[in-house]
């Protein structure tokens, strides 16, 4: 009887290099599959309809009267500014300013008022502000 026996040898770095490759393949795929399939709604953005123009709402930091002007358009919301800052508010208020610059920036680049983060040093003031900002987003929208 005669057997035929095959010995085969496998080194173990080949083994390590073929798992590996093999994981990351099924790595990219999944990755692939995942930002390709439909319902995958992560980056979508939902827009509100409003009429366009320019809506304002005012708010007071102790006993001064502030604007707040919201400009948009169908279903942008094109700028968010004070409208009648002026350089006393501006030195008695000095986080008023670059708190608004922050949030606009947030809600422009979101187009939503959720999720908005204040700022530590300026929370109150940025609260202030983007409740503002929703009185005159609220008067904004289309019915």
């Amino acid at each position: 009887m005669s057997s035929k026996t095959k010995i085969v040898v496998f080194h173990m770095k080949e083994i390590i290099y073929t798992a590996i490759f093999a994981a990351l393949g099924i790595l990219l795929i999944l990755l692939l599959l995942f930002m390709f399939l439909p319902g995958h709604t992560k980056g979508k953005q939902t827009s509100k309809d409003y009429k366009p123009g320019i809506y304002t709402a005012s708010m007071t930091l102790n006993n001064t009267p502030l604007e707040v002007e919201v400009s948009v358009d169908k279903n942008h919301i094109n700028s968010i500014r004070f409208a009648n800052l002026d350089e006393s508010v501006e030195t008695m208020y000095p986080l008023v300013q670059p708190a608004m610059e922050e949030i606009a920036g947030q809600i422009i680049k979101s187009q939503s008022t959720d999720k908005i983060k204040a700022g530590e040093d300026d929370s109150y003031t940025s609260n202030l502000i983007l409740d503002t900002i929703q009185k005159a987003l609220k008067k904004a929208e289309a019915d």
